[in-house]
């Protein structure tokens, strides 16, 4: 109770820079250029909202919502999510402004739906030139702060078979951007039917994701 609590504080905080309707967190899905499938898994972000309405008090408003990367309507939303199979573009612009919205305290996770790994390790590189993506150790707090992952992010889908990884770039200690590659847990948050997974790794990666979003919130 008291981790929902300082997310629920922390996101009206977080407010004073990203206002969204009715005072309810909403997950925006970051449209990219660049050809890849950034609008794949459009009940993902939904059922992933639902599920933290059932398990916390933190009010959601669970709908599906984009925001063009080439606007400022970014800036209306504290949570990003980008996913997709291939290429990404970022222009010197989008990259500039991506840099200023998690400056000012967004954050954004990328899942890699395979296939996106070397083109957003390229193109982050234009947001921070003298940042890296550091591999966060199992004992990371996001992995713990509401349900516990001891080993890391879950393997959701099998892709190349490695280990799952998470990764992440931090502005003044606080992680901005969380990156995970060979987990894929957004795909288990997607309809039943989409990939047939089981209800445990839909759960797992369910579960995962309010890890996410309390996280956020909370940090």
């Amino acid at each position: 109770m008291k981790i929902i609590l300082l997310a629920i504080i922390s996101f009206f905080a977080i407010q004073t820079a990203f206002t969204q309707t009715n005072g309810a967190f909403q997950i925006a899905r970051l449209k990219y250029s660049g050809g890849s499938d950034w609008y794949n898994g459009q009940t993902e972000e939904v059922n992933l909202l639902n599920y933290v309405k059932a398990h916390t008090n933190i009010q959601v408003k669970a709908e599906y919502k984009f925001v063009d990367l080439a606007t400022d309507e970014i800036f209306s939303y504290p949570f990003l999510f980008m996913t997709g199979h291939g290429n990404i573009v970022f222009t010197d612009a989008e990259a500039e402004r991506l840099k200023k919205y998690l400056e000012n305290g967004g954050f954004l996770y990328v899942d890699d739906d395979y296939g996106l790994d070397k083109a957003f390790r390229r193109e982050i590189k234009k947001v921070f030139p003298d940042k890296s993506l550091q591999e966060l150790p199992f004992s990371y707090g996001l992995y713990h702060v509401f349900y516990d992952f001891p080993s890391g992010p879950p393997k959701t889908h099998e892709h190349d078979g490695k280990a799952p990884q998470g990764f992440g770039i931090f502005i003044e200690n606080r992680l901005a951007v969380y990156y995970t590659y060979e987990s894929n847990p957004s795909d288990g948050w997607d309809d039943p039917d989409v990939h047939n997974d089981s209800p445990a790794k839909r759960e797992e990666a369910l579960k995962f994701g309010t890890n996410l979003v309390v996280w956020a919130l909370s940090h």
